[in-house]
């Protein structure tokens, strides 16, 4: 072995461990990334729960005759908010330029995602016949995160499809 091979071999012993270093960036990141999408959330359950019981039951009682009329204009409210809160938050660095396609994709998996909790509720009650409250607010708590987290995947997998910056070490 000549002299400059054994520099060559005792560098490459020497470097530090690239790989390590990169994946708990990325793990770092995606931890980051999930506290944002969670917070954004977060923010768009209080806008949701807020006007629709600001719209039911606030001053002048706008809507407190037609509950299903407040929960649609809150849910759309809610949706606006979290599609704007990961597309300028969250999902910053995959945003597209499509806009009107990225918010139809983000509002169609809200809706088949909000209809987890549906289902997951119906199987409880009507499937398995547990009709307590608990049970209920059980099967539509699981209902929630599931769908929370297909909203997650779904918005990284069809929405906010543009080019991440790649983490560094």
């Amino acid at each position: 072995m000549s002299a400059s091979d054994e520099l060559t071999d005792n560098r490459i012993l020497s470097a530090p461990p690239v790989a390590p270093a990169l994946r708990a960036a990325a793990l770092r990141a995606r931890a980051y990334e999930i506290a944002r999408f969670l917070s954004v959330g977060g923010i768009a359950f209080v806008v949701d729960l807020g006007l629709f019981n600001l719209l039911r039951f606030g001053p002048g009682e706008v809507l407190g005759h037609k509950p299903l009329t407040a929960k649609v204009i809150s849910v759309i409210a809610a949706t606006l908010v979290s599609w704007l809160g990961n597309r300028h938050w969250t999902f910053s660095t995959q945003r597209t330029d499509r806009r009107t396609r990225e918010l139809t994709v983000f509002a169609t998996i809200n809706v088949v995602c909000a209809l987890i909790p549906v289902l997951t509720l119906a199987l409880s009650h009507y499937t398995l016949g547990l009709t307590t409250p608990l049970a209920d607010n059980v099967a539509t708590v699981i209902g929630i995160g599931v769908g929370t987290v297909l909203r997650y995947l779904g918005y990284k997998r069809w929405v906010f499809t543009g080019r991440g910056a790649a983490p560094t070490a």
